[in-house]
């Protein structure tokens, strides 16, 4: 027998099957959301009636299939039902994105940060004020806005709220909820931008392919050194983690890295690393703490060119990023790997390297390399991580979670 609580536990469930199906594609009728969903016509019928009553989806209508009869009857979300904002963090600056509910950019601003030195409180009012000024520029209630996704490099705690350390802030940690809570009733939810970028490539891939995708990583190449891996269990499921790749040793007492550790991948494949190394600048030197992109060109032109130390810094960057691969699959098992980043730019001098670090584990010799393939738009695929994981929580969480109690059925 159903209570009443579990009766409403089957009502939110379904209400959440619709809006899922409604954010893979916007625009579909009773039947195709029928089809979708496995949910019989009535329980959908009442459940985008409630959806289109509290103003969360809007209805329009379609040419008939075929040319003949009545016109099709299609559902949307309502773009004012909700809002999010997107905050990302990059080592020289901020980035604020404003969506509706049906995934539309609004709004996009970008400001430059101080590359050393920023103590926490400085950071958080940054943040604070920029978001103020956001709402501000697009006249959002601050009502409305449900959601702050904010996205950075370093080590994110399993709260998904602080940033236990980042190349900004160094070992200086921040709750970034409890920082904005005093200002915001939104939902605030910190992710490492490597997951993001490696749950948009996941997405885009399987949708692609039309099918699931076992297992796929994605490394970030720059100032830092990030990785996301996605796996897809039995159900169908799929579950993103951002293991701290980069900071993995990669030789016992060796370089120094900007976390303070000796060996890491990436005091030999981040962009500071690849300028000490070319430089012939002793590895124990203390990191530089931002790498103007054009530094890292001219070293790439010299390398071109045939200069040694050079060729050896992308090089030795190559042999660090593969060795760690290596150990990546020995644990994961094989998958497809997509470098991004604006290091990207230089795989060719890398890819050398790359292979050769691969090639030291016994289980790629065997079975051979994985498939790799580059994305250039890592800016892109963090947004469209931000957008996937942002607004599936405010269907699951916001709109599918109130329940009227004036009509619908499970």
């Amino acid at each position: 027998m159903l209570t009443r609580s579990s009766t409403e536990l089957v009502r939110q469930q379904n209400r959440a099957l619709v809006l899922e199906a409604l954010r893979q594609q916007s625009g579909q009728s009773h039947t195709d959301l029928a089809l979708e969903t496995g949910l019989a016509s009535a329980t959908v019928t009442a459940i985008t009636r409630d959806l289109e009553n509290e103003r969360v989806i809007e209805r329009s209508e379609a040419p008939p299939a075929g040319g003949r009869g009545r016109p099709r009857v299609l559902f949307k979300q309502r773009r004012t039902a909700a809002y999010a904002a997107f905050v990302r963090i990059s080592s020289d600056a901020f980035q604020y994105s404003m969506v509706d509910y049906s995934g539309t950019l609004i709004d996009r601003v970008e400001e430059k940060r101080e590359n050393t030195g920023q103590k926490v409180e400085a950071f958080a009012n940054d943040i604070r004020a920029a978001l103020v000024r956001l709402v501000e520029r697009t006249r959002i209630s601050r009502e409305d806005l449900k959601a702050i996704s904010i996205s950075s490099k370093g080590l994110v705690a399993d709260d998904n709220t602080t940033l236990l350390w980042s190349p900004v802030l160094g070992s200086q940690q921040i709750n970034l909820r409890t920082t904005l809570a005093p200002d915001w009733k939104a939902n605030v939810t910190l992710s490492h931008e490597s997951r993001l970028v490696a749950s948009a490539l996941h997405t885009a891939l399987a949708r692609q392919e039309g099918k699931p995708i076992p297992r796929l990583a994605a490394l970030s190449l720059g100032h830092s050194i990030g990785l996301g891996v996605v796996h897809t269990g039995a159900d169908g499921a799929t579950w993103a983690r951002a293991p701290v790749f980069g900071h993995m040793i990669h030789t016992h007492g060796g370089a120094l890295c900007r976390c303070g550790s000796h060996g890491c991948i990436e005091a030999y494949a981040g962009f500071y690393a690849i300028l000490r190394t070319a430089f012939e600048v002793p590895p124990t030197t203390i990191p530089a703490s931002f790498v103007p992109f054009r530094e890292v060109e001219k070293i790439a032109i010299l390398a071109r060119r045939g200069d040694r130390m050079a060729e050896f810094a992308f090089r030795q960057a190559g042999t660090a990023l593969g060795n760690g691969l290596a150990r990546l699959i020995s644990l994961h098992g094989k998958m497809p790997v997509v470098f991004t980043g604006p290091g990207i730019r230089f795989f060719d001098l890398m890819r050398p390297g790359i292979d050769q670090g691969l090639s030291a584990s016994l289980g790629i010799r065997i079975e051979g390399p994985p498939d790799i393939s580059l994305s250039l738009d890592e800016e892109r695929l963090v947004y469209e991580g931000h957008l996937n994981h942002t607004m599936a929580a405010i269907d699951r969480d916001v709109i599918a979670a109130k329940i009227n109690g004036q009509g619908g059925s499970p």
